[in-house]
């Protein structure tokens, strides 16, 4: 594949490496001081873009990659208000979009534990849940959206919580999130059920940023010759 890589921090450059060694060829890349670059005519020879540039400037990549019927992977997290507005390009231009908080094949098998898990608690009311996640000091955005999907999970199956809150802003029916942001962490996080007798612990820690790179080059990789909006549930055959 023609990769376009928009935006070029740790993970562009974990993305750039994996990349290549899976045969394929960075074309063009676009960071913050060359956005002009995202034109139709470098677009023109890209198979794929993969985005992981910044909240604010993420949206505005997606639509230009989609307009112009280039399929885009997006890691970025922050922008999804504007989501189904993305999807609504991508289907106008008949093209395709995968976007995930995370691409980590590790983490993708524990969200579908954790809807697995929330779905049985539903059972016990004695149990209550919490999320922690720990990120590097220079992560912008709070909780993360791995955590945020995670908590999702568990709302679409346990009936007593209809959203996440902060863990210092907890009221009734909502799950606690506590942000860390400290070091280098590349992210981990935990899910734990709680009742006076037990503790039920989900996690995921991960040791560096390879399992995210891949994750998104194998999400390309399935994309790139389909029409449609797809999750990894569809890449993983989950």
């Amino acid at each position: 594949m023609n990769i376009a890589l928009i935006g070029y921090g740790r993970m562009g450059h974990e993305i750039e490496t994996v990349a290549v060694k899976r045969g394929h060829v960075i074309k063009l890349i676009v960071d913050q001081d060359n956005t002009n670059d995202l034109s139709r005519a470098n677009l023109n020879m890209i198979d794929v873009a993969i985005e992981f540039s910044s909240p604010g400037g993420a949206f505005k990549n997606i639509v230009k990659c989609l307009s112009l019927k280039v399929p885009v992977v997006s890691g970025t997290t922050g922008w999804l208000d504007d989501y189904d507005t993305a999807v609504d390009i991508c289907k106008k231009n008949k093209t395709s979009f995968i976007h995930s908080s995370n691409f980590s094949i590790g983490v993708n098998l524990l969200f579908r534990l954790n809807t697995e898990l929330a779905k049985q608690m539903a059972r016990y009311s004695d149990y209550t849940v919490s999320i922690e996640e720990t990120h590097h000091a220079k992560k912008l955005d709070t909780p993360s959206g791995t955590a945020i999907t995670l908590a999702t999970g568990i709302t679409e199956m346990h009936s007593c919580y209809k959203r996440w809150c902060f863990e210092d802003d907890i009221s009734s029916n909502c799950i606690p999130i506590r942000s860390i942001r400290e070091g280098v962490v590349p992210g981990t996080h935990t899910v734990a059920w709680n009742s006076e007798i037990d503790t039920i612990i989900l996690k995921h820690e991960a040791r560096n940023r390879k399992g995210f790179a891949l994750g998104a080059i194998v999400a390309a990789e399935f994309i790139k010759s389909r029409d449609g909006i797809f999750s990894m549930n569809d890449v993983m055959g989950l």
